[in-house]
C-alpha cells in the first residue's frame, strides 16, 4: 500500500482529473493523469467498479495489488502528478504479479510520468534476471 500522503482525499480531486486529465489505455486498465503544480508529490487512486466483480473482496484485492505496483515507483516519480487507475477488466485479478507490474510500468512510461523503467532489486531476489 502506498503512503497516505500519496492517496487521494475527496471526490473533487478525482473529478478534476477525470475532466482535465489525459488518458493512456491498456488491455486491462486506464490511467488518467494530470500534472498538479500545487503539490510537491504525486497522488494516486485506483478505481475498481462493481461491474468488474460483484465481490468486494475481489475488488479490494485488485486495488491492493495495483497500489503495490504503484508503491514500487514511489521514488521514481519526481514530479507532482495526479494519477487515477481505472480497472475495467476482471481478468486483472488472475494475472501474475510480474504481468501486472509490466502493465503499470508501460502505462506510467507511455504517459510520461516515468522517464525510464529501471530494473527492480526484488526481481533479483525472486530469481528473475533482466
Amino acid at each position: 500500500m502506498i503512503d497516505r500522503k500519496h492517496r487521494f482525499h475527496g471526490y473533487g480531486s478525482l473529478r478534476h482529473v477525470y475532466s482535465h486529465g489525459d488518458q493512456v489505455r491498456s488491455l486491462y486498465l486506464t490511467l488518467k493523469y494530470n500534472p498538479n503544480p500545487r503539490r510537491s508529490i504525486f497522488r494516486a487512486a485506483v478505481v475498481v467498479s462493481r461491474k468488474v466483480d460483484k465481490s468486494a473482496v475481489a475488488r479490494n484485492r485488485i486495488r491492493r495489488r495495483l497500489y503495490e505496483c504503484i508503491r514500487v515507483h514511489q521514488t521514481d516519480i519526481k514530479e507532482p502528478y495526479d494519477l487515477v487507475f481505472t480497472v475495467f477488466s476482471p481478468l486483472l485479478e488472475d494475472s501474475s504479479a510480474s504481468e501486472l507490474q509490466e502493465v503499470v510500468n508501460k502505462l506510467l512510461f507511455d504517459s510520461g510520468v516515468l522517464s525510464q523503467i529501471a530494473p527492480r532489486d526484488h526481481d533479483m531476489i525472486v530469481g528473475k534476471e533482466k
